[in-house]
C-alpha cells in the first residue's frame, strides 16, 4: 500500500535526522488522546499535508532560520471546533508543541499561525523535511524547512535515531504520508479512529481572566483618564466575580488573596462545565 521513504538529504547537506527530536519534543506536549510516537523522517511534499485536516507553522528564530510547523488530523480539528468552551484556536493549542520543537533545532518558535494545507508549500518555500507522530493512527506530523535542518543547534545525538524503526507494527499508518500519489484506500487515514472529542483537549493550555465589572465610555472620557481617576464598574460592592475562559463565561466566585496575589473562590459553575475548586 506504501510506496518506498525518501528519507535522502536535500542537496544542500542538511541532515533529515535533526528533524527527529525537534519531533519528539512536540509529540511530548502536542494535544492527543494517546502517547504520540516519532517515527522515520521523510521528504515531503505537496500529498504529505493533503493527508491532513490543519496545519499551524511558525518561522524559527533566534538560533537559526527556516520554519517549523505541524500538521494535525481531523480529529483534533474537530475537537477544537466542538469544545465544549466555545471554537478554539488550532495556532494556540499547537503553540507549545512548535515552541518544543525550535528549542531542540536550537532557536525559538514564532507566533503560530494557522495556514491552508493547500498553502502550506508555498509558505514553506523550500523543500522540507516531515515526521509522522503516531498514536493509534496517524495523528499528526512534524514539518521542519531544510534551512531549519541546516541552522546552528545542537546535532541529535548518535543514538536518537535508534528508536525510530521501532513501532515497525504501525506501518500501515503511513499511507497517507509516501512522496507518491495517495490512493483511495490510504485517503481516510483517520477514519478507523473512533472520536474522542474532548479527550484531546485536555493538555491545552487556556487564558483564564477573571472579571469583576464593566463600563462604557467615550472616547472623549478615556483621553481624559489620569492616575486616580475612579471608573464605576456596572456591578454592585460584594458581587460575585465572572471567570471567562476563551471570552465565555464558565463560573462565578469570590475574589480572594493567596499569599499576597489575588485569586477566585468558584462559588457557582454557569451551564455544564467542570467543577473547578479555586482558581
Amino acid at each position: 500500500m506504501t510506496g518506498p521513504t525518501d528519507t535522502s538529504a536535500p542537496a544542500t547537506g542538511s541532515d533529515p535526522q535533526r528533524a527527529l527530536p525537534a519531533a519528539e519534543a512536540a509529540a511530548a506536549v502536542l494535544p492527543a488522546a494517546d502517547p504520540l510516537t516519532a517515527m522515520a523522517p521523510q521528504a515531503g511534499t505537496p500529498h504529505v499535508t493533503a493527508s491532513f485536516a490543519g496545519a499551524a507553522l511558525a518561522a524559527l528564530e533566534g538560533g537559526g532560520t527556516g520554519t517549523v510547523g505541524v500538521l494535525v488530523g481531523a480529529e483534533l480539528v474537530d475537537a477544537l471546533a466542538s469544545s465544549p468552551l466555545g471554537e478554539l484556536d488550532l495556532a494556540a493549542a499547537v503553540q507549545p508543541a512548535l515552541d518544543a520543537a525550535a528549542t531542540a533545532l536550537g532557536g525559538h518558535a514564532g507566533a503560530a499561525r494557522v495556514v491552508e494545507l493547500g498553502d502550506v508549500v508555498g509558505v514553506l518555500g523550500e523543500e522540507f523535511t516531515v515526521v509522522p507522530l503516531v498514536g493509534a493512527g496517524i495523528a499528526a506530523a512534524v514539518v521542519v524547512s531544510e534551512s531549519a535542518l541546516a541552522g546552528p543547534g545542537a546535532p541529535a545525538a548518535p543514538g536518537t535515531a535508534a528508536p525510530a524503526p521501532e513501532p515497525a507494527p504501525s506501518a500501515p499508518h503511513l499511507g497517507p504520508i509516501p512522496p507518491a500519489a495517495p490512493t483511495p484506500a490510504a485517503a481516510p487515514a483517520y477514519a478507523p479512529l473512533p472520536s474522542r472529542g474532548i479527550e484531546l483537549l485536555h493538555g491545552v493550555v487556556m487564558d483564564v481572566t477573571v472579571e469583576l465589572g464593566r463600563t462604557r465610555m467615550s472616547v472623549r472620557d478615556l483621553l481624559a483618564l489620569t492616575p486616580g481617576t475612579v471608573l464605576e464598574l456596572d456591578r454592585a460592592a460584594g458581587s460575585p466575580a465572572d471567570l471567562l475562559v476563551n471570552g465565555r463565561l464558565i463560573a462565578r466566585g469570590e475574589v480572594v488573596v493567596v499569599d499576597e496575589d489575588f485569586g477566585l473562590r468558584v462559588t457557582e459553575i454557569v451551564d455544564s462545565a467542570p467543577v473547578g475548586q479555586t482558581a
